[in-house]
């Protein structure tokens, strides 16, 4: 089965003076124009190509790879806007439509937006859309807790950092669980820290499991021998100052104050702590 707007492996059928003809089982011939012809290929042979239309809504392949294709999401240039709506660059001769009405705020020639991309089922075109809750679920489905995901960061709240998780749902990577200021558009491995009641997903920038935590308890214990037995470093510090020293976020940092405190190895103060 062809599938538009994503990876074909197809076979050549014909040859003519323009390109190859390749079979499109149910959508008939579908050209590969001239300019991407592998100069080895002949009739018989499978070819690896995109799927998409033309600038005429005609079908067509290319041997090259977009940026984004259908299913996935992607931090994206708009290269222009006009009255059907903005057009990104997503590699490709003819730019992707991001439609007026799936523009979360009206987009601006020269910046890029975290966009999804979807086969519109009206016409069968290829589109983008910044309305990304209207398109991925925002509830866990398929997701367990430690697994590793990948992730682009979409928004920003004053919570935290708003995240794509593996191109289909949404997610929240709190302040404290970040180890630093992330950037709209950043692409990063990432873990599934927790599965709310609401289904909702929160998000770590490292593994969550005690291994982690128990081993930087060992850590913050020689930094405090080698230091006079005092630290600066609170759970009232900053994300960034935290990660710098140690290099794990504020959350899993305050999660193994936690511990030494309980088991009585450190005494905690708004501006310090102490080796017991």
């Amino acid at each position: 089965m062809l599938n538009i707007g994503q990876m074909n492996r197809l076979r050549v059928i014909k040859q003519v003076d323009f390109g190859l003809f390749l079979d499109g089982d149910k959508y008939g011939n579908i050209l590969l124009p001239k300019r991407y012809v592998p100069s080895s290929a002949k009739i018989g042979d499978e070819l690896d190509v995109f799927i998409y239309l033309d600038s005429d809504d005609c079908i067509i392949a290319t041997t090259l790879t977009p940026k984004v294709m259908v299913g996935q999401c992607a931090h994206l240039e708009v290269k222009d806007v006009n009255a059907v709506g903005a057009f990104l660059d997503w590699g490709l001769p003819k730019d992707l439509l991001v439609p007026y009405n799936e523009q979360l705020k009206p987009m601006e020639a020269g910046n890029s937006y975290v966009v999804t991309v979807y086969l519109d089922q009206h016409t069968s075109r290829i589109t983008a859309s910044s309305r990304l809750s209207h398109h991925l679920e925002e509830r866990a489905s398929g997701l367990k807790v430690q697994q590793e995901v990948n992730l682009i960061i979409c928004g920003r709240t004053d919570l935290g950092f708003k995240a794509v998780i593996n191109h289909t749902h949404l997610g929240l990577i709190f302040r404290d669980n970040s180890p630093r200021t992330l950037l709209y558009g950043e692409k990063l491995k990432g873990y599934i820290k927790e599965i709310r009641p609401d289904r909702k997903i929160g998000l770590s920038l490292q593994p969550v499991n005690s291994k982690v935590r128990d081993e930087l308890t060992d850590v913050i214990l020689n930094f405090l021998k080698e230091n006079g037995g005092v630290s600066t470093l609170t759970d009232k510090s900053e994300p960034e100052e935290i990660y710098a020293q140690y290099k794990v976020s504020k959350g899993i940092y305050k999660n193994a104050l936690s511990k030494l405190y309980k088991e009585r190895k450190i005494l905690i103060t708004k501006e310090k702590i102490t080796l017991v």
